[in-house]
C-alpha cells in the first residue's frame, strides 16, 4: 500500500515548529508538536470568539468543509463520506451502533490493540453474544497472516489498525478487506497511528469504517478526529441528534421547522458543536501542510530515519524490532532482549531525549522536525545506559 517507487525526502522541517534545539522529539506516535502556522490559526480562532459579532452563521460551515475535504484527500475519499468524531471511541461507537452482529458470529481484534477499537466490540460482543476473538501477536511479526487465518465464515466484523501501536507491526489492509468481502464481513479500522505518515487508500481497502485522531500524525488538536464511513452505510442512525446534521442547518432562522431528512452523505454523523472556532482553524492549517508535504515524502523521510535507528541499534547494542518488511515505515518500535532497562525512560528524558514505552517496546518515532543531532543524542544515553 506504499509506492514501489520512493518518493523524495523531505529536509528537516524544524524551523516551522516552536522545538528548542536541545530538544531531541522522537514521539510523535504519542503526541505531535503543533505546527507554528497551525498554532497561529487556533489564536485566531479563539480572537473570532472573544469577539462573536464577527462570526456569521456561514462560518458555522466553511472551515469545517474545507477539512473535511482535505482530510477525504488525504484518504482517496469523497468529502460526503467522512464525519467528524472528537475520538476513535466516538468513530467506533457510531460503527457498533449500525453493524448488526449475531450470536453466531466472532468478532476480530487483535492482542495489545490500543483500547479505543477494542473496547467497543467486547461491548458488542457482551450485548449480543457474539464471540470476541483476540489474535495472538505472532512470534513472526505477520499480522497479516495471522488475521487471515482467524477471519472464516462466521466472521461478522475485523476490528483492526492499520499498524500496530505498540511496534509498528504493518497490516495489509488490503489484503485484509478482500479477505473480509469474501465473508461478508464487516471492516472497522483505526487508523490514527497511521493516516497522514502512510498512504491509505480506501477505494483499494474498501473498508466499511475508518476512524482517525488527528493529534498524533495529522499534526492537529487534540479532542477533533474524523470518521470514513462506506457509502452502503451512509443511510445508518447517528448515535446523537445534532442540529448542524439535519438538511438545510445553514438557515438558522427556518431552524424552528425541525427536518426529519439529513445533511448529504456522512455528515449524519457529525459530532455535535463540529463547527469548532479554536481547534477546525488548527487542523486545517495542519492539513495543509501536509498536502504540500505529501504523504509518499512524509514517509520516506521517516522510512530513512527509523530504518538507520533500526540498524544502528541492533549492531551497536542488539536491540530487535520488527523486520522491516513488516513494519510500517514511519514507525519503530525496539525491543531490548532483557526487558527495557527500568531507568531508560528517566535517563532519556533527563537529557531531553523524548519516547515512549508501550507493551514490550520502546516506541521511537521521529517526524520532519528531527535531525541528526536529535537521533546522536538517543544513542548516546543508550551508550551510558548499557554499555
Amino acid at each position: 500500500m506504499t509506492n514501489s517507487i520512493a518518493a523524495r525526502p523531505l529536509p528537516s522541517q524544524r524551523h516551522l515548529f516552536d522545538i528548542p534545539d536541545d530538544i531531541a522529539f522522537l514521539n510523535c506516535a504519542y503526541l505531535s508538536p503543533l505546527p507554528k502556522a497551525s498554532l497561529a490559526a487556533g489564536e485566531r480562532g479563539l480572537w473570532r470568539k472573544a469577539q462573536p459579532w464577527s462570526i456569521a452563521p456561514a462560518d458555522f460551515f466553511t472551515s469545517s468543509e474545507a477539512v473535511r475535504k482535505l482530510f477525504a484527500r488525504l484518504i482517496n475519499a469523497e468529502a460526503d463520506d467522512v464525519a467528524f468524531a472528537p475520538a476513535v471511541s466516538y468513530g467506533m461507537a457510531q460503527a457498533a451502533h449500525n453493524i448488526p452482529v449475531r450470536k453466531s458470529q466472532t468478532i476480530v481484534t487483535l492482542s495489545e490493540q490500543f483500547p479505543s477499537n477494542v473496547y467497543p466490540w467486547m461491548d458488542v460482543a457482551e450485548r449480543t453474544g457474539a464471540a470476541f476473538v483476540s489474535v495472538p501477536r505472532p512470534g513472526d511479526d505477520d499480522w497479516t497472516s495471522a488475521l487471515l487465518s482467524a477471519i472464516e465464515a462466521s466472521t461478522g466484523i475485523v476490528a483492526v489498525p492499520h499498524c500496530h501501536w505498540t511496534d509498528g507491526g504493518l497490516i495489509d489492509l488490503e489484503a485484509i478487506g478482500a479477505a473480509c468481502r469474501r465473508v461478508g464481513a464487516v471492516l472497522c479500522v483505526d487508523a490514527t497511528q497511521s493516516v497522514g505518515a502512510l498512504p491509505l487508500d480506501v477505494k483499494r481497502i474498501d473498508p466499511d469504517f475508518v476512524a482517525v485522531a488527528s493529534y498524533k500524525w495529522l499534526l492537529g488538536p487534540y479532542s477533533l478526529g474524523f470518521l470514513y464511513v462506506a457509502p452502503r452505510w451512509q443511510s445508518g442512525r447517528p448515535i446523537e441528534h445534532n442540529w448542524i446534521a439535519r438538511k438545510d442547518s445553514e438557515d438558522f432562522a427556518g431552524l424552528v421547522n425541525y427536518s426529519p431528512e439529513f445533511q448529504a452523505g456522512a455528515r449524519r454523523f457529525d459530532v455535535g458543536e463540529r463547527s469548532n472556532f479554536a481547534l477546525m482553524p488548527v487542523a486545517e492549517a495542519s492539513l495543509r501542510l501536509l498536502s504540500e508535504w505529501t504523504v509518499p515524502r512524509v514517509l520516506e523521510t521517516l522510512r530513512r530515519r527509523t530504518h538507520a535507528i533500526a540498524e544502528r541499534a541492533h549492531s551497536a547494542f542488539g536491540i530487535a524490532s520488527v523486520p522491516a518488511h513488516r513494519r510500517a515505515g514511519h514507525y519503530l518500535g525496539l525491543r531490548f532482549s532483557g526487558g527495557i532497562p527500568s531507568d531508560l525512560p528517566m535517563r532519556l528524558a533527563a537529557a531531553n531525549v523524548f519516547v515512549s514505552v508501550r507493551g514490550q517496546a520502546m516506541r521511537v518515532t521521529p517526524h520532519v522536525w528531527n535531525t541528526d543531532e536529535d537521533v546522536e543524542k538517543l544513542f548516546a544515553v543508550l551508550k551510558t545506559v548499557l554499555a
